[in-house]
Order: C-alpha cells, then structure tokens, then sequence
C-alpha cells in the first residue's frame, strides 16, 4: 500500500501508486489524481492508460502531467491549472513524490495563493525539503 503524504487540506503527493490503491484514494476522498511519471521509467510500473481507466472506474478525475526532471514550465502552469479547477482534493504521484511536491509548489507559487515560506513549511511538514527551490518560488510569487 502507498503512502498518501498530505500537504494540504487540498493537495498529497504519492510515490508510485498501485492500481489497488486507486479505490482507496477515492474512500479518502480525493477527486482528481494527477500522474507526474512518464510510462516505461521502471520495469513494472503501471501504464498511464491502466491508472486512468482505474481512475475513472473509482469515480476520479485523471490529469497526465509527466516529466522528467525538474517540472518544465508547461507543467508548471497546467498544475497551477489543474489546482483552480479541480473539484475537491487532488492526490498526484510520481516515483518518489519529488516530482509532485515540486510541481504543486512551483504552482502554488504561481498562483500566488501561499507565499514561499508557507509552500516550503507545508511540504517539510508532508517529509520533503525545499529550502533549495526557494529561489525558483520566489521568482514565480506575484511581487507585491
């Protein structure tokens, strides 16, 4: 079973799920799941295509956001995106969770809703260290 790591009363981050934990995330009442993992980075991980009809079979949304790396600029705004419109807590995942702790905090920088010490204090509080992306959240704050 993966861990579920809650950042907000909106927003978690996962390492890689599994199919069986697809109904799961619907019983603890997530909406939307947010794929930030490319198809075939590691033997044996679950398709796109299979987490999405999974998805959709529980009763979610399924949004595709896969990258590699650092989240590229497109991923950053269609996370920021995603997070205005999704229509009840969101729960994206990738190998670690690096990846969508990243994504969610860069958008959230975005959006302008938290300012960057709150955005690094929430994902330390979920077990992930962004001190390093402090530049990147400043950069994308709205200045006011």
């Amino acid at each position: 079973m993966t861990e579920f790591r809650r950042v907000s009363p909106h927003f978690a981050v996962a390492g890689q799920i599994e199919l069986a934990d697809i109904s799961r995330a619907a019983a603890e009442g997530y909406r939307t799941l947010v794929n930030n993992r490319p198809d075939g980075e590691a033997p044996g991980q679950p398709r796109a295509a299979e987490v999405k009809a999974a998805a959709h079979a529980a009763g979610l949304d399924f949004r595709s956001i896969a990258f590699v790396g650092p989240p590229p600029p497109g991923a950053v705004a269609e996370t920021a995106e995603l997070l205005d419109e999704a229509k009840g807590p969101v729960l994206a995942y990738c190998r670690s969770g690096k990846r969508s702790i990243l994504a969610w905090a860069l958008a959230e920088a975005l959006r302008g809703g938290l300012k960057p010490d709150e955005i690094i204090a929430l994902a330390a509080k979920a077990g992930y260290e962004l001190e390093g992306a402090r530049g990147a959240l400043e950069t994308l704050a709205p200045k006011t």
